[in-house]
């Protein structure tokens, strides 16, 4: 009988000890598959394959894995290293934990020892013992100023923020927190206050922010100046809060919002306000603390009993910082009032001061002093000297010289028209303003008949209507205008400084794509030029207090732009004098002179400043031989500490004498410059310079810093040189650069 060669039946056969002998009896050709199964039985291993799974029982439960190896298994993934997800990261790995603070010794923000780095502190060197003993949360670290802004610094900016800095910390004068930042116009005071308050704002040696909140108080015309600044150096890291503007609700809720904001990063921590709207809404801001305030253009603050100095200095704040680029250096008491903001107390009280030093120092300057009192002013003026130099840090323009391009000072001298000539002596022989001088004392109509005489020295026009209407003065002056004159044009013609005007913009306009600032006093000069300007068809735009803050500063900095098609830019002093940067304009023309010299140092200062490309070309017109020289001469003399800078023309008689108010009214015909005449300069030969001054002598006296004294052989300016035939008799001219680039 035939058997199964089954491996199954085979299997069967050897379990149940079959006969061996039968098996072996005969045996068909093994094939390759059932040899392959033979040797695998007999080997004794497993006839499955391996690649086949066993079949699991069917059940209607879901398999659940086991929670142990679950566990650990997220475990392993979770204690995995973390690596540097940048390729070929060298750097060491640490073993700081993202958002963990870091355990050990407290760190400075910046590095105090990387090349350029500008340390304002440095905390002392303590020995091993005293390292072992220190609680190391208290170690004091470096503050360094931010290298972002520590990159653009100029050496003289540097020294500026460390100056500040210590005076602000209580550093320079225990227990005092202010200062006066008095350096000249264009030196750079709005970028070293910003490096100061962004300093404190992030660190201090306590490794945390010395203050929350800053306020910076300008005039309106500078807010969004100073909010442009804060952008352009600090781009996007600080949001500072703006207010040029709006409803007495929507202001009140700015500033509360400003207010009631806490802890180490406040949103908006600096609010930058103008004069006027910080005095309206001063109730808002003194129900809380602010750790830092800034006065721009803090002259204002120099009289105690206006209501502005009074809001300001009832700000729960210590720290005070007050800028100035022209203080005020010749009223004692001043000095006092500006002092006493920034550091109350250091100079005494009001009345303490009056009898320490301001008796004592008048009374020595006194020309009847006896020689004991002469003296004993002298001591208390340097005594008061050395108490304010430790809380003001003043330096020059000179220092822009490294930086800047030329700038060229020009004061011109215009002869007056025939019809001024005539209008200003039938003025003096009606109005007779002398003999109002009789007493010495200056009147209301004597006031009068300066602001009449400086008006007719820039133009008829502007005593047209007076003559029309036959005002004191100016009686039976209608008929000296030629016949058919009208008001709606202007013509240069009729004035000297006009016509020198004209010819200077025509030449620039022709010879060169330079722009040009118009500064006056008067709004009504500025008319004129906008006729002038319209009738030569020269694209300009005007400034004066009429015009709202948030167009100011996009007119100025429309006008600044390369590709603005704009020629003239017409500024009033009074309104925009002070702060404004434009620098697209590289020539400046100031028409008419101020009693105060430090405005029209402000607006002169507005072209050559930080930014500026090109060669600057100032030219300050005065009427030869009128009041108008008498102004600039009263500018120009180095008067003593009791001879003070008036402000306003209601001062006048404060500092001019009975002989010197009747030379006011006076006019020189004859002379080319009364300046001129009046020094007696050796330098200069028949009105013609032919050498420079004697070294050691003052025969240049209140002009030493006009370097040349020119005709028109003398100039160097090609402009001034074309028009030089239209009506200018003299000019005084001052080079920035002289001694750098050895001009002769």
């Amino acid at each position: 009988q035939r058997r199964s060669l089954a491996p199954s039946q085979l299997a069967k056969r050897k379990a149940g000890d079959e006969d061996e002998e039968e098996e072996e009896d005969w045996q068909p050709p093994p094939s390759r598959k059932r040899q392959k199964a033979a040797g695998e039985a007999e080997g004794g291993e497993c006839y499955r394959s391996p690649f086949r799974k066993p079949l699991a029982q069917l059940t209607n439960r879901p398999h659940c894995l086991d929670s142990s190896q679950h566990e650990a298994f997220i475990r392993s993934i979770l204690s995995k290293p973390f690596k540097v997800p940048i390729p070929n990261y060298k750097g060491p790995l640490g073993l700081r934990s993202l958002g963990v603070k870091r355990a050990g010794l407290r760190a400075p923000l910046h590095d105090p020892f990387e090349e350029g780095a500008l340390v304002l502190y440095e905390p002392p060197v303590l020995s091993a013992h005293d390292q072992l003993k220190i609680d190391k949360d208290k170690v004091p670290v470096h503050v360094v100023v931010d290298p972002v802004l520590s990159r653009v610094l100029r050496p003289h900016q540097r020294e500026g923020v460390k100056f500040l800095w210590d005076c602000v910390t209580s550093r320079r004068i225990p227990g005092s927190h202010g200062c006066i930042m008095a350096d000249e116009m264009g030196l750079g005071k709005t970028l070293q206050c910003i490096t100061l308050m962004w300093t404190l704002l992030r660190q201090s040696p306590d490794c945390k922010p010395e203050i929350e909140k800053a306020m910076v108080v300008s005039p309106s015309s500078l807010v969004r100046n100073w909010y442009n600044e804060v952008e352009k150096w600090l781009g996007g890291r600080i949001q500072p809060l703006a207010i040029d503007g709006g409803s007495k609700e929507e202001i009140d809720r700015k500033l509360v919002g400003f207010m009631n904001q806490r802890g180490l990063r406040v949103p908006s921590p600096i609010l930058i306000i103008s004069y006027e709207t910080f005095r309206l809404h001063a109730e808002v801001l003194q129900k809380g603390s602010v750790g830092l305030v800034i006065c721009d253009e803090g002259h204002r603050l120099k009289n105690s009993e206006n209501q502005t100095y009074q809001a300001l200095n009832s700000l729960n704040t210590p720290r005070r910082v007050l800028i100035s680029g022209t203080p005020i250096q010749n009223d004692l008491l001043e000095y006092f009032s500006l002092v006493h903001f920034v550091n109350s107390g250091i100079l005494g009280t009001a009345q303490e001061f009056k009898r320490h030093f301001e008796m004592p120092i008048l009374k020595g300057r006194d020309a009847d002093a006896s020689e004991a009192e002469r003296h004993k002013g002298e001591e208390r003026l340097k005594e008061l000297i050395s108490v304010v130099n430790r809380c003001l840090i003043r330096r020059t323009s000179d220092i822009l010289s490294k930086y800047l391009p030329v700038k060229i000072e020009q004061v011109v001298c215009c002869r007056l028209t025939p019809l001024q000539t005539e209008l200003y002596k039938n003025f003096l022989k009606q109005a007779k303003p002398v003999e109002e001088l009789k007493e010495g004392k200056i009147s209301v109509s004597s006031l009068s008949s300066i602001t009449s005489l400086k008006k007719l020295c820039n133009h008829p026009a502007l005593i047209y209507d007076k003559c029309v209407e036959e005002e004191e003065g100016f009686m039976g002056a209608l008929g000296l205008f030629p016949s058919g004159y009208s008001t709606k044009s202007v013509e240069p013609q009729l004035s000297g400084k006009m016509l020198v005007l004209d010819y200077i913009l025509a030449v620039t306009k022709s010879t060169s794509n330079d722009k040009v600032v118009l500064v006056s006093n008067y709004t009504q000069t500025l008319d004129l030029f906008e006729k002038l300007c319209r009738s030569r068809r020269y694209l300009y735009v005007r400034l004066d207090g009429t015009m709202s803050i948030k167009k100011r500063a996009k007119i100025v900095e429309r006008f600044n732009s390369p590709s603005s098609p704009e020629f003239i830019f017409m500024l009033s002093s009074k309104a925009g004098g002070c702060g404004l940067n434009l620098i697209g304009a590289n020539r400046l023309v100031m028409f008419d002179p101020d009693w105060n010299p430090a405005n029209d140092e402000q607006a002169m200062a507005r072209v050559w400043r930080d930014g500026q490309k090109k060669m600057c070309y100032i030219y300050r017109l005065l009427s030869t031989g009128t009041i108008e020289e008498k102004i600039f001469q009263r500018q120009t003399h180095k008067k003593a500490l009791s001879s003070c800078v008036v402000d306003e023309e209601q001062d006048v008689e404060r500092h001019f004498s009975l002989g010197e108010l009747k030379e006011l009214f006076t006019l020189n015909e004859t002379t080319t410059s009364d300046t001129h005449d009046k020094i007696k300069c050796r330098r200069c030969v028949n009105g013609h310079q032919v050498r420079p001054p004697p070294a050691g002598s003052d025969c240049t006296s209140d002009l030493s810093q006009w370097q040349h004294c020119a005709d028109k052989r003398g100039l160097q300016d090609s402009v001034l040189k074309a028009a030089w035939d239209a009506a200018v008799t003299f000019a005084f001219h001052h080079h920035s650069h002289e001694e750098q680039r050895g001009i002769p």
